[in-house]
């Protein structure tokens, strides 16, 4: 497939168009079903998204729930990689249950992962819709299913994206948060509410937190990270308590960014376990969690802040409650967790220490949309056949066919004068990385990894470290390490515990899950199964 032209540029700040490619990755090298326990009966997968890999030692001491159990009775690879460019929400989700890389699953950015207009939400009268369309290929829940057609899945998230794309193409139980406060689908899945979601939204959770305050969970002096930044939330509300409006259907649009939106994502899934039967026979069921709050949270206050500590420790006891809850249900014995994050995140480029240099900076795309521009008309080029989307160059090559040596030229010129603007690290020719080292320069790696070989993306741009696009107060979506380094923890029976430290990537998740639940994946992947963590 290619990567659609996007539309014009002042669109694209919101809508960055992306295509995919049926392309595949590497065989995994080892899939024979290694087992010492009979098949989970239900796989939970916790993606906590923007989980930095520092979370846990950060905060370890003060950890006693769920996160301390996983961490410390769990298989920890703590040098695990979301092992492509950019990253972000859609395309990490999308990485966790098939095996592959962006470039294979088809979901390479966020703004067009699962936007799809055919799909109206339910019960929503604006306009919009969501599905799994554009995602290509299989995940585990696939293999499941073509084993025991009674396989069942349900997947849960704050965000659309997070809900829809670790399950893939699957027709599953599928349900996401809209702000007016209740769960919702798309009609790709359904054509009404299931009784027992429509329950969970009669009991008005989210717009029971109007009036409350988010208050430490501990002392004051059990958090080192001082409560007066004032770069943190662009200067308003940066500091304790954080008080929700008396207003219900107020709060019920502000809980996303607070720790108690994860507390109302757990408490959908458990009524799901109950009212699905997820997990209670001899087949595999699989229930997908994606938490949502560590991710409005560190974009507003960063990674180092006090809002953000102590959001881990809340992270920490809700998810204590919901591991209890569920193996109350089924048994601890019967079922296999994985959790990880969809991508990491960078220090705000603001408080980033002075030995950083080049000195972090925000970088405005307009300004290199502006470059480009102005290089196409120099060449007196079609200005709609070399467009810029954010930090990647498309071109049509079959309609400049006649013009190749000419679009050759724009993009070495453009490479220059992008370099030249504060906070570009690199532009690379696309077809140069394609034949890079991507062993020892790990950018060169990842941006391979996000496109298809074959795709009309001609050049991509590399900031300088820390350095962001201006938008958000701290952000992700780089190749650099801060940005793809996440936790990755193997919990169950069917696990070794203990802390490996070796590099190894999120596509390897599925197959490991896989491993342990008797099948094998449908189609060739990238990921292996991490076999030293089976017992």
């Amino acid at each position: 497939m290619i990567w659609p032209m996007p539309r014009p540029f002042k669109t694209l700040l919101l809508i960055l168009c992306v295509g995919g490619s049926a392309c595949a990755g590497a065989q995994s090298t080892s899939q024979t079903n290694v087992r010492t326990a009979p098949p989970p009966s239900l796989v939970v997968l916790v993606t906590v998204d923007q989980f930095r890999w520092d979370y846990l030692d950060r905060f370890g001491p003060q950890l006693q729930g769920g996160l301390a159990m996983l961490s410390r009775g769990g298989a920890w690879f703590t040098n695990a990689h979301h092992d492509h460019a950019i990253t972000e929400t859609a395309p990490g989700h999308a990485t966790l249950l098939s095996g592959r890389f962006p470039r294979s699953t088809g979901i390479m950015a966020n703004s067009i992962g699962v936007i799809d207009a055919t799909a109206p939400l339910l019960g929503v009268s604006s306009p919009g819709g969501a599905s799994p369309f554009r995602f290509q290929g299989t995940t585990l829940v696939d293999w499941l299913h073509a084993r025991d057609s009674r396989s069942r899945t349900l997947s849960v998230s704050m965000k659309d994206r997070g809900a829809i794309l670790p399950v893939g193409r699957s027709r599953s139980e599928v349900y996401w948060y809209y702000p007016d406060g209740r769960f919702t689908t798309s009609r790709y899945y359904r054509d009404s509410l299931p009784t027992w979601v429509s329950q969970f939204n009669a009991r008005r959770l989210p717009q029971s937190y109007a009036g409350k305050a988010w208050t430490l969970l501990l002392a004051d002096s059990a958090y080192k990270e001082p409560d007066s930044v004032s770069v943190e939330m662009r200067g308003a509300n940066f500091t304790f308590p954080h008080r929700m409006p008396a207003d219900s259907t107020q709060a019920a649009g502000l809980i996303a960014a607070t720790p108690w939106m994860d507390e109302v994502t757990l408490a959908l899934a458990l009524d799901g376990v109950r009212a699905l039967g997820l997990g209670e026979s001899t087949r595999t069921d699989v229930l997908a969690v994606s938490l949502s709050a560590t991710d409005l949270i560190g974009h507003g206050y960063g990674p180092d802040s006090r809002e953000m500590h102590d959001n881990i420790l809340r992270l920490d006891r809700n998810l204590g409650v919901f591991f209890d809850s569920l193996f109350k249900l089924r048994g601890a014995s019967h079922v296999a967790i994985a959790i990880t994050g969809d991508h990491a995140v960078g220090t705000i480029p603001e408080l980033v220490p002075a030995s950083v240099k080049p000195t972090p900076v925000r970088v405005d795309a307009l300004a290199l949309d502006a470059i480009l521009r102005r290089v196409v008309a120099a060449a007196k080029m079609d200005s709609s056949l070399v467009v810029m989307d954010r930090q990647i160059v498309l071109a049509d090559r079959s309609a400049l066919k006649n013009r190749l040596a000419g679009l050759d030229s724009v993009l070495a010129a453009f490479a220059v004068q992008a370099k030249a603007l504060p906070g570009v690290a690199r532009a690379d020719r696309f077809q140069d990385l394609l034949r890079g080292d991507t062993i020892n320069d790990a950018i060169t790696r990842r941006w391979v990894h996000q496109f298809p070989a074959q795709s009309n993306v001609q050049l991509v741009v590399t900031l300088t470290p820390f350095s962001i696009f201006s938008g958000l107060v701290a952000t992700h979506g780089s190749p650099y390490d801060y940005d793809s380094h996440v936790p990755l923890i193997f919990f169950g029976p069917w696990f070794a515990p203990g802390r490996y430290p070796e590099f190894v990537r999120t596509v390897d998740l599925a197959p490991t899950l896989a491993a342990v639940a008797g099948v094998k994946p449908a189609e060739r992947i990238d990921g292996v199964v991490l076999r030293h963590a089976l017992k």
